[in-house]
């Protein structure tokens, strides 16, 4: 078997989310992403920071209301079914949100845990 076929056996997918509404084309942007990967088979993790946290709270979720752009809200269960959704320890702080408050699965993790999976292998870390 050559080297050109050698298949992975385990592709992960990193994306950090570091706006929201006030970002709206990027925020979609990395949600699309996001959902596509969980489509294709890769491991999928979204970390949230800043605004974006919002995306996993339910009702609070901002709609982004792009023309051609599948509603984020349907991408985030995309995610939240096929992957995983992190909202940054502080940021979370910040807002007074506790896991309760979240969309279910999600969780509240540090920036040590963000480096750890950004730094594991087959990893694609993308930051939006």
């Amino acid at each position: 078997m050559s080297a050109m076929s050698t298949e992975i056996t385990s592709r992960s997918l990193l994306i950090k989310i570091t706006c929201g509404a006030e970002a709206a084309e990027r925020a979609n942007q990395a949600w699309t992403v996001a959902a596509m990967g969980v489509a294709a088979g890769a491991s999928v993790s979204v970390w949230l920071t800043g605004e974006a946290v919002w995306f996993a709270v339910p009702g609070r979720q901002p709609d982004l209301e792009l023309p051609y752009a599948t509603p984020v809200a349907d991408l985030v269960e995309t995610v939240r079914l096929g992957g995983a959704i992190t909202v940054c320890t502080q940021c979370a702080a910040r807002r007074e949100l506790g896991e309760a408050d979240l969309v279910e699965s999600a969780r509240i993790q540090g920036a040590a845990s963000f480096v750890e999976a950004a730094l594991g292998d087959n990893v694609r870390a993308l930051v939006y």
